[in-house]
């Protein structure tokens, strides 16, 4: 695997620790970093680049990290968090299809 690939996923999980301590403090309840990640998607996806220039996969690449957070935020627990290998999979289930792939 490339290392770029490790620290990005180590990068992952980090924020989601950060989002998951934030939450069980008090400071952000699990709505209000879903909204802020939902955000984020949206601008990202609304960018024209994201649509002419870039393949589906390519699109599924550019929002994973926003997708495997909100796999993340949502999943939390008292215990703490899913692994990486099982936020993937979450987001795997739940993607779905742009409108140029129907």
């Amino acid at each position: 695997m490339n290392v770029a690939n490790l620290q990005l996923e180590g990068l992952m999980m980090a924020i989601a620790a950060v989002n998951n301590a934030l939450v069980h403090k008090g400071l952000l309840s699990v709505d209000e970093v879903d909204m802020a990640l939902r955000r984020a998607e949206a601008a990202m996806t609304s960018d024209e680049r994201l649509y002419e220039d870039m393949s589906p996969s390519n699109r599924d690449a550019v929002c994973f990290p926003l997708r495997l957070l909100q796999a993340a935020n949502n999943a939390q627990g008292e215990t703490g968090l899913p692994s990486f290998a099982e936020l993937a999979r979450m987001v795997g289930r739940t993607k779905e299809p742009y409108n140029d792939q129907m």
